[in-house]
């Protein structure tokens, strides 16, 4: 078993409200020194395949059905393997 966890975030070029949002209310409890906070979403996903059949697996499930590539953008780390 291998388990991966997937990373989706908005490209750099999309702006990303809900992060804007948090960084105005982190400046508000007086932390002037937070430049930037982004938003994503991460995926924990335990696949029993082989390495290779397990980065083909992530790939093609993130691309066909987690990320929307008019605004995000995904990586991917393999956590741990038995």
């Amino acid at each position: 078993m291998t388990k991966v966890r997937i990373f989706v975030t908005y490209k750099q070029s999309v702006f990303d409200p809900q992060g804007e949002t948090i960084t105005e209310a982190v400046h508000s409890l007086g932390h002037d020194e937070v430049k930037e906070i982004k938003v994503g979403k991460f995926f924990d996903v335990t696949i029993d395949s082989k390495e290779k059949e397990v980065e083909e697996s992530v790939k093609e499930i993130s691309e066909q059905l987690l990320v929307n590539f008019n605004l995000e953008t995904y990586r991917y780390e393999i956590m741990e393997e038995d």
